[in-house]
């Protein structure tokens, strides 16, 4: 009797079940198969391509393939950051000026995806790169490693691999300040396995001290270094204004912010971690400078300050600039992403020095002796 339930109720479901997919196919099978493709396409494709600029350098099969993989993770964090940034970016935007978006590849290996807005209302030029590259290590840059501690042989050649977002925005206003960011991944290949590190950092150009926007810029960039380790912000805060030093002005090329170089820990997930929430803290400590300021009143002689400070900055990165020379040096250069970050005008006059006691003097002082902003 109880094997007869059991059968009799297996029954009805069978039943019922036939019942409603005849139904479902009588009425609505337009619907279902739709639902299904849908379903299968959810699980076929897991990366979802419109949150990026272009489509990734490295190949959508390839990045789920090997999705767990340090390399994978950060092509796709980067390629996130590029758009959001661009997008916020273009809000503040009041002219009718977008980003154009090149994507390229070089032969050695890897590519990238360069978006330039320029000769905007608000943003005179505004560059948000990412490269991913690989390809062998050249001598020169294995040489440069080596002089910071890495153990690179000397006598192998050796694989590498590089993923990274640069960005560079220079605005029209004199009022508002200049920002660049950088956040890198680096991995070398050698017979004992593989080396990696990370490096970055954010800082902020003023041409006009505006002390609350600087407060502003340090606090959001204390808090993100704050939640993974107290020691972070006052290590690469000091590590910022000694590496933006430009020696022969004896200036520094901004107020500063973080930067760091050779990160591997703790562990290779938390150096990630931190990486990730820098660069997601860009926008928080940028665009509501930008906001307050970008409709600000400013004179012929301010807009004339503006650039002979944009000559400082040229100098800076032609002369001292390790991202810079990484990348003229990589072969296959880019030479037009690499010098992205470039404004499109500047000044220089001979034996210029502003005048006593002047806002352009008081900004002059804090480059010459960085502060404590926090």
């Amino acid at each position: 009797m109880f094997r007869k339930a059991v059968v009799r109720g297996c029954s009805l479901i069978v039943y019922q079940r036939q019942r409603a997919l005849s139904k479902i196919s009588k009425n609505g099978s337009k619907l279902f198969l739709a639902s299904f493709a849908l379903f299968g396409t959810a699980q076929k494709q897991e990366i979802d391509t419109s949150k990026f600029m272009a489509e990734p350098v490295t190949s959508v099969d390839v990045l789920l393939k090997n999705k767990e993989d340090m390399k994978s993770k950060m092509e796709l964090m980067i390629l996130q950051v590029q758009k959001e940034f661009c997008r916020a970016l273009e809000e503040e935007e009041t002219g009718s000026q977008r980003f154009v978006v090149d994507k390229w590849y070089r032969k050695e290996g890897g590519g990238g995806i360069t978006c330039v807005l320029q000769d905007g209302e608000v943003f005179e030029k505004a560059g948000v790169n990412i490269s991913v590259i690989t390809g062998l290590l050249p001598s020169n840059m294995a040489a440069q490693m080596r002089s910071r501690g890495k153990n690179i042989p000397s006598d192998a050649k050796l694989s590498f691999f590089a993923a990274g977002i640069s960005s560079v925005i220079h605005p029209t206003n004199p009022m508002v300040p200049t920002v660049h960011f950088n956040y890198r991944y680096f991995e070398v290949q050698d017979s004992e396995g593989v080396q990696f590190w990370f490096g970055g950092g954010t800082d902020l150009t003023p041409y006009y001290l505006d002390e609350d926007d600087v407060k502003h810029f340090h606090k959001t960039l204390k808090n993100a270094c704050d939640s993974h380790d107290n020691t972070y912000y006052g290590k690469f805060k000091k590590w910022c204004d000694d590496y933006f030093h430009v020696t022969h002005r004896g200036e520094r090329r901004g107020v500063g912010g973080l930067f760091f170089d050779d990160l591997d820990g703790p562990t290779k997930e938390q150096a990630f971690n931190f990486v990730k929430d820098c660069a997601n803290s860009v926008i928080p400590s940028y665009v509501p400078l930008v906001k307050k300021h970008k409709n600000d009143k400013f004179t012929e002689e301010e807009k004339t300050w503006q650039q002979l400070r944009r000559g400082r900055y040229v100098e800076f990165n032609l002369i001292y600039d390790r991202g810079t020379k990484f990348g003229l040096y990589t072969p296959g250069a880019r030479y037009e992403s690499i010098l992205m970050s470039l404004p499109l005008t500047a000044r220089w006059e001979y034996m210029h020095k502003p005048a006593r006691d002047s806002r352009e003097e008081k900004l002059v002082e804090v480059l010459k002796n960085p502060r404590d902003w926090l």
